[in-house]
């Protein structure tokens, strides 16, 4: 199967082709990188020049992996609608993968703290068991402080955030630096539930924010 993989949760992104076969393996073709605000100008255009470079159309791709959050409001919403599009027209699959997943498959076995930033002076962190498959224990926003107690008690963190990391060893030796998921990384994560038949269809696909946007936030409480 012809894998289309994505992710336009942060500052920058990339896309990514894959051919995935009937077991775990999925051979990376290409990864692309996007540059950050302004997703919602280059991803399609992007998707069909990748494609293209390949001798692929859009009629090849048959499924498809895409980071769903937590990450910007905004780059979430461009990057999971045109998947919703392409999925919808196409007929094909859609795996969601937690970029905090993401980051806690590329650690250590084992149960993992995986943290990225989330600006504001707080923090993304998810807990999970990872071994042949990555088992999701929660995921929640934290403070600085909170996060600091929360590595205090886990068996490991790990991070693509230099500051996050120097944070944690505060409280832990156990930390690993890892770089920034790729494409490639979603891709294979997304064929695993794919296999599983962990998918969502075009109708049912939504951003995990784990945060409250602005609006929800500042509301005026009903009377």
């Amino acid at each position: 199967m012809l894998l289309l993989a994505a992710d336009t949760s942060g500052k920058q992104g990339s896309i990514g082709l894959a051919r995935c076969g009937p077991d775990d393996s999925c051979e990376i073709i290409e990864v692309a990188p996007l540059a950050g605000g302004t997703f919602s100008a280059q991803l399609v255009p992007q998707i069909a020049a990748l494609l293209g470079q390949h001798s692929l159309s859009k009629g090849d791709i048959g499924g498809f992996a895409v980071v769903s959050g937590p990450g910007s409001f905004t780059g979430l919403r461009v990057g999971l609608a045109a998947i919703k599009a392409l999925a919808e027209v196409l007929h094909a699959p859609i795996a969601a993968v937690s970029l905090l997943e993401a980051v806690a498959s590329l650690g250590p076995p084992g149960r993992v703290l995986a943290a990225v930033d989330a600006g504001r002076g707080e923090i993304y962190a998810g807990d999970y068991e990872v071994g042949r498959e990555i088992t999701p224990v929660s995921e929640r926003l934290l403070t600085r402080e909170e996060f600091v107690r929360a590595a205090a008690a886990a068996a490991a963190v790990v991070t693509p955030d230099r500051s996050i990391g120097e944070a944690a060893r505060a409280s832990t030796p156990a930390v690993y630096e890892i770089d920034v998921p790729r494409s490639d990384t979603i891709a294979r994560l997304g064929w695993r539930k794919i296999r599983a038949g962990l998918t969502v269809s075009p109708e049912i696909l939504e951003a995990n924010y784990i945060r409250r946007s602005d609006a929800e936030i500042f509301a005026k409480p009903d009377k």
